[in-house]
């Protein structure tokens, strides 16, 4: 997301909307020394099977439909399974745009990566699906991992804020995605194991 010079002239006011969630502007100015990469891995069992979340986790070019902050999605450049994925990603006022390298493996899995250098010094989103449970074939696991580290200080404090709720809305955003797609699951998810930092 874009600082932009309208949102720090009104640092002193609340900032809401983000997830349902309002906060003082002084909350994000804080200027502390804090980490700026983040990095957030989980593992799920989920009611869809590989093909069917590798289609839509592919899907790039229909993010804005279906992603939370996403605004844009255009998809350039294609060469075999890779392609260069252009976003727009925001909140109102806070608004960016970055280019990705995408990586497909079909169906296994779906890599993202950006070091365009604007907002991030590292960007990276990895999908990898597996079979679930062998008696329901409309199952997979999924191994979801997503790093990236801020060049501004004032991004990495708002990625601390509100780190989890996006992680949460974005993996929400998908599998409900799937069941828009595919119908209702036959089982409920699990997840089986999780990690931040």
């Amino acid at each position: 997301v874009l600082c932009t010079k309208s949102f720090i002239s009104q640092f002193n006011v609340s900032v809401r909307n983000i997830g349902g969630h309002s906060i003082n502007g002084r909350q994000i100015f804080t200027f502390t020394e804090k980490r700026l990469r983040k990095e957030y891995v989980k593992k799920e069992l989920i009611g869809y099977s590989v093909d069917q979340m590798f289609n839509v986790v592919s899907d790039v070019s229909n993010y804005y439909k279906f992603v939370p902050y996403v605004k844009k999605s255009f998809v350039h450049h294609r060469k075999g399974e890779e392609f260069k994925a252009d976003l727009i990603v925001g909140f109102p006022p806070l608004n960016e745009s970055y280019t990705s390298h995408v990586t497909l493996t079909p169906p296994l899995q779906v890599q993202s990566v950006c070091n365009d250098g604007r907002m991030f010094k590292y960007l990276l989103n990895d999908w990898k699906f597996s079979p679930g449970l062998k008696d329901i074939p409309q199952s997979c696991v999924i191994d979801f991992k997503v790093a990236f580290e801020f060049k501004s200080l004032i991004h990495s404090q708002l990625a601390n804020i509100f780190f989890d709720v996006i992680c949460h809305q974005m993996e929400k955003a998908f599998k409900q995605e799937a069941r828009r797609r595919f119908g209702n699951p036959p089982i409920r998810s699990h997840i089986l194991w999780s990690r931040k930092s």
